[in-house]
């Protein structure tokens, strides 16, 4: 048994497999998986797990060169846009359409869905390097 980290088998595999530049997403539990992408669903009932906790602990165990975001976030959840903001500051941050936010979910190694119930909390994190 794996002493701390990710302890949830699937979500451990995909991080270990990432490449450079790969891209999984953290979702909400509304926002639809492309067909063929692997999805792995965390959601128990509304709310949890919560969008914040799955980011907190993917972030604690995974090298993030990039957070692309969902530009609605802003005006419909800043609850969230404000984490976000905050959590990665010293990351780059790219807003794009929601519509253009679902296209590139399909290039995701992995959606990790959420219980959260809250509009556009979404967001793809693109895979950097340690060295």
């Amino acid at each position: 048994m794996k002493r701390n980290g990710i302890l949830n088998s699937h979500i451990s595999k995909v991080l270990a497999d990432l490449g450079h530049t790969d891209y999984i997403v953290i979702a909400d539990a509304g926002l639809p998986i492309p067909e063929g992408v692997k999805k792995i669903d965390l959601a128990v009932k509304s709310g949890m797990p919560s969008f914040i906790d799955v980011v907190n602990a993917i972030e604690e165990d995974m090298v993030i060169e990039k957070v692309i975001i969902a530009s609605e976030i802003e005006g419909r959840n800043p609850e969230h846009a404000y984490y976000l903001n905050d959590k990665f500051a010293d990351t780059e941050i790219e807003y794009v359409s929601h519509e253009e936010f679902k296209q590139l979910t399909k290039q995701a190694k992995a959606v990790i869905r959420t219980g959260e119930i809250t509009p556009y909390a979404n967001c793809i994190l693109q895979s950097g390097v340690f060295f």
